[in-house]
């Protein structure tokens, strides 16, 4: 089958909403041919609850892809989030013996030693990203093949995730009739999608706020720095809303999307809301300032522990290409302003970058991921030529 067939799919089984893209590789371009969107079921605290029921949802929105793209969809790429995935940096060293030149199974041979680290209990590595190789104690090489040396370090990026939610997520998926061609970390998807190359070597952040789970990618000089999970979501926001107005969850999801704003500072002190209340009482008002006060100080809260996990990595005051957010959480008015005033940094929703004919207004609905997750199975399709050389992963990773 020629390059003009192949089909690139990325499936976004998120908390709120399941996400599928439908792409085709025209001449190593890749184009939008069909959407399926459908409610998430079967999650609970960004950890699959119900299997069952995360395979319907995944199955309504592959129908419905299928439907729109006239295509029959037999894998895709999946993406997976969580507080559970964590990523840490490694390092692997391989004596060569005598100088000669660095070649490719070397390379292999060290990136699998960095890669094999004692991992606890319940615990895989998703992805491995290079930072950079040490070629003679000289370090800050990107790629060290065909240079002359006699011992060779690698300084990776292990991302590693619960196996038991890994293997929960693919037996969705499987169950959906879907073979997985492969996981990838959810923000590191939506980077891929939002983020050009270049953009990275300045240092750039992206935040990916779901409903269940937020996940942190941080890149710098070319290398992934950062990738992890955070406790606070977009359903944090939600039940801080209804416990302040004294409502249900479900309402307070709705007069968050109304009348929220993550920086209080701009809502008039005398504004009012009219907050949902039982079919059996009087209608209630509440001060919009209260709902915004409440909002604000979750805002504030998620981008505190954002600039933590910056400063972890010595990224805090290095972010020139500033920080994107997408997720549905990201949806939030003022959550760019926010953003910019506790990490001192530009802020930006993500926008889909690479993939012809994409809908532009889908960027405001949180489809970063599943076309990030669409182009990975794009790059993975036209790598098939160097897989089938047997150069493996490891070596795939370089080009």
């Amino acid at each position: 089958m020629g390059i003009r067939a192949l089909q690139a799919v990325g499936l976004d089984a998120g908390g709120s909403r399941t996400r599928c893209v439908v792409c085709l590789l025209e001449e190593e371009q890749i184009r939008l041919v069909g959407l399926g969107e459908s409610p998430s079921a079967g999650w609970g605290k960004g950890r699959i609850a119900d299997q069952a029921a995360v395979a319907e949802s995944i199955l309504a929105a592959l129908r419905e892809a299928e439907q729109s793209s006239q295509l029959s969809i037999n894998s895709a790429v999946v993406g997976i989030g969580g507080a559970s995935v964590r990523g840490a940096n490694c390092r692997g060293i391989f004596e060569l013996g005598r100088p000669r030149e660095i070649e490719q199974r070397d390379v292999n041979r060290v990136m699998d030693r960095a890669s094999r680290v004692q991992l606890q209990e319940d615990r895989m590595v998703l992805q491995m990203f290079p930072q950079d190789f040490v070629v003679d104690d000289h370090p800050g090489h990107c790629d060290p093949r065909n240079m002359l040396a006699s011992r060779l370090e690698a300084n990776v990026h292990l991302v590693t995730a619960s196996i038991q939610e890994h293997n929960c997520l693919i037996g969705a998926v499987n169950q959906a009739h879907i073979e997985v061609e492969d996981t990838v970390f959810e923000p590191l998807a939506a980077c891929y999608a939002a983020v050009l190359p270049e953009d990275r070597r300045e240092g750039i952040a992206l935040a990916d706020i779901g409903a269940q789970s937020t996940g942190l990618a941080v890149y710098y000089g070319d290398s992934l720095q950062l990738a992890t999970g955070l406790a606070i979501s977009g359903d944090h926001f939600t039940r801080d809303v209804a416990r302040g107005l004294h409502v249900s969850f479900e309402d307070a999801a709705l007069v968050k999307q109304e009348y929220g704003c993550a920086l209080a500072g701009s809502t008039a002190e005398n504004s009012l809301i009219e907050v949902p209340t039982p079919e059996n009482r009087e209608r209630r008002e509440a001060p919009r300032r209260l709902l915004n006060d409440i909002l604000e100080a979750r805002a504030e809260e998620l981008f505190e522990h954002v600039k933590r996990e910056l400063a972890r990595v010595g990224m805090e005051r290095a972010l020139l290409g500033g920080i994107v957010l997408t997720g549905g959480g990201s949806r939030l008015p003022g959550m760019c302003d926010m953003a910019e005033r506790v990490l001192g940094c530009q802020a930006r929703n993500a926008m889909v970058i690479g993939i012809r004919d994409w809908i532009e207004d889908l960027d405001e609905l949180g489809w970063a991921t599943a076309a990030g997750l669409a182009m990975y199975a794009g790059k993975l399709k036209l790598q098939a030529d160097v897989e089938r050389q047997s150069l493996g992963l490891l070596g795939r990773i370089l080009r």
